[in-house]
């Protein structure tokens, strides 16, 4: 299996990013495995990852979270909307959740860099699945 680069994980919740993050490493499909816990945290790493800043590794793979504390999963996304496709290039963005309620993925329609949602937390099957998919 192909390793990337970077993932980013967004997401408040301190045992899904351990959990995340653990099966990530495990998986050995990243050499590095950066989190943050809100939105605006998020566009901040990403700000800098655009801009070169080699300390802020531009991730292949962005799992986000709908329900955040702070800016949450779609506020993230509508600020994303105005990142130049350019610096979007080469980089998946997914929608982790734990509840997939049909207003969350009626209103996840209008978030095209969203490739697709996946459940907290992620399985062993939701990344080999990924990896072939996008990578």
């Amino acid at each position: 299996m192909k390793q990337l680069n970077t993932v980013l994980l967004i997401d408040d919740d301190d045992t899904t990013n351990y959990l995340n993050h653990r099966l990530i490493s495990r998986m050995e499909i990243a050499s590095d495995v950066r989190i943050v816990t809100d939105g605006e945290e998020a566009l901040g790493y990403l700000n800098k990852a655009f801009a070169g800043d080699k300390d802020y590794p531009r991730p292949n793979l962005i799992f986000v979270d709908i329900k955040m504390s702070g800016m949450d999963g779609f506020e993230f996304l509508e600020e994303y909307r105005k990142v130049p496709e350019a610096d979007k290039d080469g980089t998946v963005m997914l929608m982790l959740t734990s509840s997939a309620s049909f207003y969350d993925l009626e209103k996840l329609k209008n978030f095209p860099d969203v490739r697709q949602h996946y459940s907290k937390p992620l399985t062993d099957t939701d990344v080999r699945e990924i990896m072939q998919t996008y990578f």
